[in-house]
């Protein structure tokens, strides 16, 4: 899946107006000594491609606009994984697997449990009033 749209990007990227980074083209084809060199196609995956530099970009973007209205966050929380929570164990228990053969099982239970950790900061308010959440 991944693959396709690196692809569908490589080839579109006219459609991406990708002309307007000309610049860095340029500057990329000569070295420091002013030589030519020569180089592969560069191809430039925008903001929208989860994991490229432009979508970290605009996630930090984001975090600085919200903290420049509402104030700068009073906690931050991360929330990681267990492969050994109750659910992901009886779920692969009863095929005799492994966590790492059935990853689309972890990542579900990942999501339902963030999403109830949100409902919980975000509707409940177990923490207090949320100012924003991105």
């Amino acid at each position: 899946m991944e693959a396709e749209r690196l692809n569908w990007l490589r080839k579109n990227q006219s459609k991406l107006r990708v002309g307007k980074y000309r610049q860095l083209t340029d500057s990329a084809s000569t070295n420091n000594q002013g030589e030519k060199v020569i180089q592969g196609k560069r191809v430039i995956l925008p903001s929208t491609f989860v994991g490229s530099k432009r979508y970290m970009d605009q996630l930090y973007f984001d975090g600085m606009a919200i903290s420049s209205v509402v104030g700068f966050p009073d906690i931050f929380i991360t929330f990681t994984c267990n492969p050994k929570w109750p659910e992901i164990t009886r779920e692969l228990g009863k095929y005799n697997l492994k966590p790492q053969d059935r990853t689309d099982i972890i990542s579900m239970v990942f999501k339902i449990k963030f999403d109830e950790l949100i409902k919980d900061l975000t509707k409940k308010h177990i923490l207090g009033k949320v100012m924003a959440c991105k």
